[in-house]
């Protein structure tokens, strides 16, 4: 399946994306300009330093896997509607939306009726008319400055089959740069900031399909196996291709591979429909910058030797990564026509579905058990929701009244998804691998020294025996002449 046909199945027709992003004049207080928003909301207890603020020490003495403590962040979410669609204009052409956006109050309205309606608050309100930027610089960015400040992040898209998950996530843009979705907007973000020299970023692109996780970059490897540190309880996929990206090109042209390999069938509801979980995982890597230095002047002005100070201590880095969680839609198998195989597809998405609408939950209302273990999904989600990362969620909804059902299903999982605390923390480690890499040429260098002057010793050492044994010949024969003459 070509990636292009799969992006452009999203739900949001390109016409959307000629339109002129719509600035909310009157937004009420609002925390910050677009392009720096805020990543916590009112009441989240969080906060967010920029990427030139100052960076917390990981603990006392820098010596650590990880900050022992962490800062309390509430999940922020975000919620998108997409315009009607051609099937919807026709069908619906008699109809009121069910749903009515204040963007300026951060507000929505789902209509019961002609009457009466439901009125819910998000963090963000994005109307039909939102750009793509505006939508990365609201939902995803203040997420990936987090990133690269060494913290872990997640942005994920909810919501019914067709409601432009998939196109607000995963858009390419190669026809027109200004519907570039998510994905590609905080790569691009995270190779302008880092330092080639000091800094690696890598990706995985996996999915997950009836409930094995599958290689999307290898689609041989399609049954990858989740491991779980029994220390820490963190998750890793050690089977996962990895891949090192140095640039934009070729990271396009990894999700241009990783988009051909997905999963998607043709339903009543969404004629490119996902029939999997697309997940990005992308792991960066940075050098702290200015410590060390900082530690060797400390230790020279104690009257300790600041080079051997220096070649004994390991360097800093900081470890982080940033999850991009494109999640199949959730249907209703008598709208959607689902049969056979796609029956079952259906099955299994929507059973994944309810699994982490349960630990969302049980996280929302502080419950001592969190069924955590149910799915693969919520297995791999397990440090976005009530973890150690700053997650970022959109869920995205259709205007059409036929599917109220589904949209009210959407909005209150949203709703509940705000109530649920992260407890961020800091990923910084010392670096032992370059440590050692470091103390190896450290020690080939002595070693070469030792030889060099060794050499010279044993060559000074021959010469001084030579001279030695050169006048005490002459001191000998020296002496025999004298005997001789005394003779005489």
């Amino acid at each position: 399946m070509a990636s292009g046909a799969r992006n452009g199945g999203g739900g949001l027709g390109s016409r959307t994306t000629a339109k002129m992003d719509r600035q909310q004049g009157s937004t009420a207080t609002p925390k910050a300009p677009a392009g720096k928003p805020r990543l916590s909301a009112a009441g989240g207890g969080a906060y967010r330093r920029t990427s030139s603020g100052p960076l917390p020490a990981a603990g006392a003495g820098g010596g650590r896997n990880s900050s022992e403590s962490g800062v309390s962040s509430r999940v922020r979410v975000a919620v998108r509607l997409r315009p009607r669609n051609a099937e919807e204009q026709a069908a619906d052409a008699d109809f009121a939306d069910c749903v009515e956006l204040q963007p300026e109050l951060k507000r929505l309205k789902l209509r019961k009726n002609n009457w009466e309606s439901d009125t819910f608050e998000f963090d963000e309100v994005l109307t039909e008319f939102s750009s793509q930027k505006r939508v990365y610089e609201v939902v995803a960015k203040p997420v990936v400055e987090s990133v690269l400040e060494g913290y872990n992040g997640t942005v994920m898209a909810y919501g019914q089959t067709g409601t432009g998950k998939t196109f607000t996530l995963g858009r390419l843009g190669d026809e027109d740069t200004a519907a570039r979705g998510i994905m590609v907007r905080a790569m691009e973000d995270i190779l302008a900031d880092i330092t080639p020299e000091t800094d690696t970023v890598s990706l995985s692109y996996l999915q997950l399909y009836m409930e094995m996780i599958q290689d999307l970059l290898d689609p041989v490897n399609d049954n990858i196996a989740i491991v779980e540190d029994p220390r820490t309880g963190d998750v890793s996929l050690p089977g996962a291709t990895v891949v090192e990206v140095r640039d934009q090109k070729s990271f396009m042209d990894l999700l241009r591979i990783g988009e051909a390999h997905r999963v998607a069938a043709n339903t009543k509801l969404n004629t490119e429909s996902s029939r999997s979980h697309a997940i990005l995982m992308v792991n960066v890597r940075r050098a702290v910058k200015g410590r060390s230095e900082m530690n060797v002047s400390m230790s020279a002005e104690n009257g300790h030797s600041s080079s051997m100070m220096d070649s004994l201590r390991p360097p800093i880095v900081r470890k982080s990564k940033l999850v991009v969680v494109d999640l199949a839609g959730s249907e209703r198998i008598d709208k959607s026509g689902s049969e056979g195989h796609t029956l079952e597809e259906a099955k299994s998405i929507n059973l994944s579905l309810s699994s982490l609408g349960k630990c969302i939950n049980a996280l929302a209302e502080s419950s001592a058990h969190v069924p955590v273990r149910d799915s693969k999904l919520t297995r791999l989600l397990k440090d976005s929701f009530g973890g150690t990362a700053r997650t970022s969620l959109v869920v995205t909804i259709g205007p059409s009244p036929r599917h109220r059902g589904e949209t009210t299903s959407t909005i209150m999982f949203g709703q509940r998804a705000m109530k649920v605390q992260n407890m961020v923390k800091l990923k910084e480690e010392f670096d032992y691998k370059s440590l050692c890499r470091r103390l190896d040429i450290e020690l080939d260098k002595l070693i070469a020294e030792n030889e060099r002057q060794r050499k010279y010793f044993d060559d000074e050492i021959e010469r001084i025996t030579a001279e030695a044994q050169y006048r005490v010949a002459e001191a000998e024969k020296e002496c025999k002449v004298s005997l001789e003459r005394m003779r005489k």
